[in-house]
C-alpha cells in the first residue's frame, strides 16, 4: 500500500474550509456612531459667548438640541454603479443563494444574472439603501456626545460601496440671545429668541432631509472592520440668513421664530438647515 504524506491529504480539506469561510463572511462590518454639535467659530468671536453674523448682528446660543430619526447608508446601483450582487448576502426578498440561483420568498428560483439585473433596476442609475441606522433620539448640541448605533438589517455588508448618508431630521430647537453690533444699534439691548421645529402632517414629514458624502468600499481589497463616525455640525453661519431687524417681538419680550408674524424669517432659517451637510470619519482595521 502506497504511503500518502501526512500533509498531502490536508490540502483539499484546507481549501474547502477556506472557501466555506469566505462564502459565509461579509465584505465589511460597520461600527457606526453619531454626534451632533453647535460649534462656535473663533473668527466670529464677539465676546461674552456671542458670535458675529454676516448681518453685523451678534448671537449667542444658550440651549439647543436636534432630533434624528434614522440615517440611511446608500450605494449607487445600475448605470455602472458600484453595488454588486453577492451570493453570500442575499438581497431583500431572497432567503438563500447557491448553485447559480437564489430562492425567492415566494418559492421561485431566480438565476444570479436575473437577481443582479433586478438590483440594478434594469440598467438605470439609482441609489439603494444598504443599511439603516436608527437613532430616534434628541441629541444635545451644546454638550455633544458620541452615540453608538446599530444597523438594520445588519452591520455586515456584502460587496458594495457606500456613497452617501441620508439623514432624517425630525426636530430642532434652539434658544439664545441676539444683539446688534452696529453703532448706532438697530435695536437696544439683547433680545431673547426661541426656535422650534418638529415633524408635521399625517405622514410625519421631517424638518429636513440631509445628505452627506461617504466613501466606504466593502470588498476584499480593504480591511473589513469599518469604524464610521457620523457627525452633524451646526455653526453660527446658520443664522446669517435671519434679518433680526425685521423680526416681531412677542408680548413676553421674546422673539418667537415660530410665530406667524415671523414666518418669513423662519422659512429662511429652515432653508439654511436643509443645506447642512453631515460629515463622516472613517477608519479601517482587521477583525
Amino acid at each position: 500500500m502506497k504511503h500518502i504524506p501526512s500533509k498531502a491529504w490536508l490540502l483539499p480539506v484546507a481549501l474547502l474550509t477556506g472557501c466555506a469561510f469566505d462564502a459565509g463572511e461579509g465584505f465589511a462590518v460597520l461600527e457606526p456612531s453619531v454626534e451632533a454639535a453647535y460649534t462656535p467659530l473663533s473668527r466670529r468671536n464677539a465676546g461674552d459667548g456671542y458670535q458675529a453674523l454676516a448681518t453685523d448682528f451678534q448671537l449667542r446660543v444658550d440651549a439647543g438640541a436636534v432630533s434624528l430619526g434614522s440615517i440611511d447608508l446608500q450605494a449607487s446601483s445600475g448605470g455602472g454603479g458600484s453595488t454588486t450582487f453577492d451570493p453570500s448576502s442575499p438581497p431583500p426578498g431572497y432567503t438563500l443563494c447557491h448553485g447559480g440561483h437564489c430562492h425567492r420568498e415566494d418559492g421561485a428560483l431566480v438565476d444570479y444574472a436575473d437577481v443582479e439585473a433586478e438590483l440594478n433596476g434594469g440598467g438605470g442609475s439609482s441609489t439603494v439603501t444598504v443599511a439603516k441606522l436608527p437613532v430616534d433620539a434628541e441629541l444635545d448640541l451644546l454638550s455633544p456626545a458620541v452615540r453608538d448605533l446599530t444597523c438594520e438589517p445588519a452591520c455586515e455588508l456584502g460587496k458594495t460601496s457606500l456613497s452617501r448618508g441620508r439623514w432624517s431630521v425630525t426636530g430642532l430647537r434652539m434658544t439664545g440671545r441676539v444683539r446688534d453690533g452696529r453703532v448706532p444699534a438697530r435695536f437696544a439691548g439683547a433680545l431673547p429668541f426661541r426656535f422650534t421645529a418638529a415633524m408635521t402632517g399625517d405622514e410625519a414629514t421631517p424638518v429636513a432631509v440631509l445628505t452627506g458624502d461617504l466613501d466606504v468600499p466593502s470588498d476584499r481589497e480593504n480591511e473589513p472592520r469599518v469604524t464610521l463616525g457620523l457627525k452633524l455640525e451646526l455653526t453660527p453661519a446658520l443664522f446669517d440668513a435671519v434679518d433680526w431687524s425685521a423680526v416681531t417681538v412677542g408680548a413676553d419680550g421674546v422673539v418667537d421664530l415660530d410665530a406667524p408674524a415671523n414666518k418669513t424669517v423662519r422659512a429662511a432659517l429652515l432653508e439654511k438647515v436643509a443645506a447642512l451637510s453631515p460629515t463622516a470619519e472613517v477608519s479601517r482595521g482587521s477583525r
